[in-house]
């Protein structure tokens, strides 16, 4: 009944979390409500996407896992925002949720150091303001050194079907009560969120033959950096999706439906998540548009059931069986499961450290959903975060905090803990100020130290890393060094893979960032290039293509670093600077900082602001 970490549930950020403390060599207990929906994928079979992809990437480089599940159960891989720049690509994969849940909870039971429990926590063991346990319902009492909370949408769970109010954590499962009371006792300030998911229908009653057909990639990319890329892209057996199309009639039926809209009548009080609303939120805010895309998902490699991305609803039964039925393709549609949505309470992100451990009670960590977010990815993130920290707390190590301009889990863990979320927070690569750099191929070059040093990447992994590595430099060192001149050869040579003559000497870092060229151009630029391995390839194109606009962030970050050390006069006036809002002036005034770096640190306070606050300080000492 002793261990070194409890993890509370086994969803994706427990997950992370408990396989990473036992992997350092933890003595580590899940405590999960059903052992068999550990890595339970609750809403859309899919995993990745548009900077959610960017996490997933830098999960593996640290060793986590749900890279290797991915691929393992994937069942259609694609890159999304393919035709624009590599900042702002994202790998989406979906993924046969019954395979991944069962890979999942295998993986848990036969990992050394972890051990699983089918109980339900609820309550904290505190003594003195420092965690020392929990307790469940069957009355027993766990002990551990650290405890990480990731309960997802558990906590006072309600979901909403219409008029009808359910307490559930997920359809069919019981919500975890009297936790949030341990945790209000202990002084955490708790918030209620919503969120929801769509019908899921029996695939042998939908009509794709009128419908958009969606495949995967032809050459498909694995998520983990483990896996072998090239038998990957030979192997891997991909099933498509599809894509209908609301219309009138559907957005009628739901307009005429909003009296019974749980999200219109008062019946939620959730806040829900601003960039995936639901069905009838679309139709309300946006009622000029004539139609809106359903993506039609298989659940399965044996596409029994799909998922109506982007039907989420918590209208009543008769409503979504009408609506259904009112898209093209889905006329004679059976329903296997309703969509609803859930409200459940969440710990104001702010009330933690950079580690995810609370500020309130010591030796307390919270991860995922818990604190506000929204997604698969973002809470296997936190959950890998939160257990690395756990563990390097119980070996007297310094805490890994990745810094916003080496990582999309830095950003991400950042914005929680500094600025807060009144509403569900999900990624997106606009957050990052340095995505041009946080490209998610570079994940394992950027991340790959990490999880080597901590145990949790092979040797042989980190020297893959290393070779890649070099390669890279070398490529980029030769297009730099190398110098073209206009003589008749070399015009002949350009003329001969379609490129425009030059009338003056570049180099060829020069010639390469030209738009047209590309990857076959450039094998016959660099002697050997053909036997470096695509990832490499590609890597040295996108890196010699962004050459100045690289070196540019660089500088941009080296410049911050420096400007956090600038230290704020004792005397000085917030008011007086222009450019910050109410709520910073009145931070920064309550907290009076004595550095940058200081002032960086209080919730709320912007790298904008610290640039503003850096310019006025300036121009004080000039005067």
């Amino acid at each position: 009944m002793n261990y070194d970490v409890i993890v509370v549930g086994g969803g994706h950020a427990g997950i992370e979390a408990a396989l990473a403390c036992a992997r350092m060599g933890h003595t580590t207990l899940m405590v999960s409500m059903l052992a068999e929906q550990v890595g339970a994928t609750s809403c859309n079979p899919a995993v990745g996407g548009l900077a959610k992809g960017h996490l997933v990437r830098e999960l593996d480089a640290l060793g986590g896992e749900m890279g290797v599940l991915t691929d393992e159960a994937g069942i259609q891989f694609r890159i999304l925002n393919i035709t624009k720049g590599p900042a702002v690509r994202g790998s989406r994969a979906q993924i046969d949720m019954d395979r991944y849940r069962m890979i999942a909870r295998n993986t848990i039971l036969t990992t050394p150091n972890l051990s699983l429990v089918q109980e339900t926590v609820t309550s904290l063991i505190l003594q003195e303001g420092t965690v020392v346990g929990v307790h469940t319902h069957l009355l027993n009492a766990y002990r551990a050194k650290r405890v990480i909370l990731t309960t997802g949408t558990f906590l006072n769970g309600m979901i909403h079907i219409g008029e009808i109010r359910q307490e559930a954590g997920r359809f069919g499962e019981f919500p975890a009560k009297g936790l949030t009371d341990s945790l209000r006792e202990a002084g955490l300030a708790i918030g209620r969120l919503k969120t929801g998911t769509c019908p899921r229908v029996d695939s042998s009653s939908i009509d794709f033959s009128v419908m958009e057909i969606q495949d995967g990639d032809e050459l498909p990319n694995p998520f983990s950096f483990r896996t072998d890329r090239e038998a990957f892209a030979r192997d891997k057996q991909q099933l498509p999706c599809y894509i209908a199309y609301t219309n009138e009639e559907t957005h009628s039926l739901i307009e005429g439906n909003f009296h019974r809209a749980p999200l219109f009548t008062g019946q939620i009080e959730g806040v829900g998540p601003r960039y995936c609303p639901s069905i009838e939120d679309k139709i309300n805010r946006f009622r000029d548009k004539e139609r809106h895309h359903l993506f039609i998902e298989p659940q399965t490699a044996d596409n029994t059931e799909c998922y109506i991305n982007g039907m989420s609803t918590s209208l009543p039964p008769d409503v979504q069986r009408a609506m259904i039925h009112s898209v093209i393709g889905m006329e004679n549609a059976k329903i296997v499961r309703y969509g609803y949505a859930i409200e459940y309470d969440y710990v104001d992100p702010t009330e933690l450290k950079h580690t995810l451990e609370t500020k309130k009670v010591k030796n307390l960590y919270c991860a995922g959903q818990l604190n506000g977010t929204t997604g698969y990815e973002e809470a296997a993130a936190q959950g890998m975060m939160a257990g690395i920290n756990a563990a390097l707390s119980l070996q007297g190590k310094e805490p890994l905090i990745l810094r916003r301009d080496e990582a999309y889990i830095g950003v991400l863990i950042d914005d929680l803990v500094t600025k807060g979320t009144k509403e569900p927070y999900r990624m997106f690569t606009s957050r990052a100020e340095y995505r041009l750099l946080l490209r998610e191929e570079t994940a394992d070059v950027r991340l790959g130290k990490y999880g080597h040093a901590l145990g949790l990447i092979s040797d042989a992994q980190m020297e893959a890393i290393e070779t890649k590595r070099t390669h890279i430099a070398q490529g980029l060192k030769h297009l730099e060094e190398t110098i073209y001149t206009p003589t008749k050869e070399f015009l002949a040579f350009l003329e001969s893979i379609d490129e425009e003559r030059i009338s003056d000497k570049l180099t060829g870092m020069q010639l390469v960032s030209r738009k047209s060229f590309d990857l076959p151009k450039l094998a016959l630029l660099i002697p050997n290039f053909g036997e470096l391995d695509l990832y490499t390839q590609e890597q040295i194109l996108i890196e010699a293509k962004y050459a100045r606009y690289v070196e540019k962030q660089s500088d941009d970050i080296a410049k911050m670093s420096k400007m956090l050390h600038i230290a704020i006069p004792t005397d000085f006036d917030f008011k007086s600077v222009s450019g910050l809002s109410n709520e910073i002036v009145d931070k920064l005034t309550k907290f009076n900082p004595p550095t940058l770096q200081a002032a960086s640190q209080i919730s709320g306070i912007t790298p904008a602001a610290l640039d503003i606050l850096q310019i006025y300080i300036k121009m004080g000492q000039k005067r």
